[in-house]
């Protein structure tokens, strides 16, 4: 339980600062490797190392992307929120998800990635909630997202359901 009180609570500020502008919700010992000190913080600052992003979605083996375009995704989501897990001065990205928005009723979610070494220990899990926080701190009420099949009961967890009214979702590709 200490885990998630400490979600919720203020990170020591001066640490903080000395890395990158980190929001307001901190995970305390919730490092893979035991007995180490480390602290993990969520930032919506976009200026994320697009290589060390990549470096990640390769972690849990996504197809790569060309840089350009994630570039371009980054600039034009509506809401950006990273995950660092921060050692003293060395930090390391291992969380990601951004959201695109109509800025008025409906965002969806994209991207949700954990690096393998921090997933089953909540912390998938507090980066949504995170990202639906703030959300609807913009008074959006309709968030969606495509998620595959192994996923679903994941999200189901957090809350999200199949569209009640049994609409499939359609997709259109270029040939």
């Amino acid at each position: 339980m200490g885990f998630w009180k400490s979600i919720f609570s203020s990170p020591d500020t001066a640490s903080a600062s000395r890395t990158i502008p980190f929001e307001e919700y901190t995970a305390v010992g919730a490092s893979p490797r035991p007995n180490t000190q480390a602290k993990i913080y969520f930032s919506t600052d976009r200026n994320i190392d697009l290589y060390e992003l990549e470096e990640l979605c390769d972690a849990v083996g996504w197809s790569r992307r060309p840089i350009r375009k994630v570039k371009k995704a980054i600039a034009h989501s509506f809401i950006v929120v990273s995950m660092w897990e921060v050692r003293g001065t060395r930090r390391r990205l291992i969380g990601f998800s951004r959201a695109t928005s109509d800025h008025a009723f409906n965002a969806t979610v994209w991207d949700v990635v954990v690096h393998p070494e921090f997933q089953s220990k909540g912390l998938g899990k507090a980066l949504m909630k995170y990202l639906i926080k703030k959300l609807r701190s913009h008074d959006i009420s309709n968030i969606t997202l495509f998620a595959d099949p192994h996923v679903v009961e994941f999200y189901r967890g957090l809350g999200f359901m199949s569209d009640p009214e049994g609409i499939k979702g359609m997709f259109w590709y270029p040939n």
